[in-house]
């Protein structure tokens, strides 16, 4: 026996909680229909293959092709494991991406964790641009300003490779045995490894970028 309401009277629970499930569902499969549409596009063009080439090589008509890159179809089975050996993917390949969620920093203007570190002193100021967590870190990125002479700096040495990109004064920068006279927008890029630092303040204040990248593992 079906059940009628009159104009006004609330839904049950049940029926409630129906509709929130469907509409759920169809969310999820739209974006598991636009994940697949991204991933499928990109392997697609690092192939170098047209849509009809690819239709070809998997085996689907062209027109079926262009509806899955531009997320206008629900893939089957049989499709997504013939597009994947088309490209020459695991079928897991075409799920990248979903469910995964990344970790983003925005650090606003002039708000910069200060850290402390070798050199560190009045006048030498180190600001860390953000920083991932975990297994994402793969690159350290500071703003360094220097406003005050020193007699002695300190010379530094780590893992990764560092980029160093001036913004403001003149400093004579070092690194192994060789020295680079710096001025804005000059980049330096180097081997973390051997010996490197300021050697000579010219103009003050300066400001450069530093950025070191690490391999998988990062290493201080």
């Amino acid at each position: 026996m079906t059940e009628h309401h009159e104009d006004g009277e609330a839904p049950e629970d049940s029926e409630l909680y129906s509709e929130v499930s469907e509409v759920s569902e169809v969310s999820d499969d739209k974006a598991l229909e636009r994940v697949i549409a991204v991933r499928a596009r990109e392997y697609r063009q690092a192939a170098g293959l047209s849509v009809g080439e690819m239709a070809i090589r998997v085996g689907i008509s062209k027109a079926m092709l262009s509806k899955i890159e531009n997320a206008q179809t629900a893939c089957s089975l049989t499709t997504l494991s013939r597009l994947a050996r088309g490209l020459d993917v695991p079928v897991t390949a075409l799920f990248r991406g979903m469910d995964d969620e990344r970790e983003a920093v925005f650090v606003p203007a002039d708000h910069g964790a200060r850290i402390v570190r070798r050199g560190t002193r009045v006048g030498h100021e180190y600001a860390q641009l953000g920083s991932l967590r975990g297994a994402h870190k793969r690159m350290d990125a500071l703003l360094v300003t220097l406003t005050e002479q020193s007699e002695v700096f300190p010379l530094f040495q780590h893992a990764g490779t560092e980029l160093l990109y001036m913004l403001e004064g003149v400093m004579t920068y070092g690194h192994g045995k060789s020295s680079y006279t710096l001025r804005p927008g000059d980049a330096l890029q180097f081997d973390g490894e051997a010996p490197h630092g300021p050697e000579r303040l010219v103009e003050l204040p300066i400001r450069f970028l530093t950025v070191t990248a690490f391999g998988d593992s990062p290493q201080h």
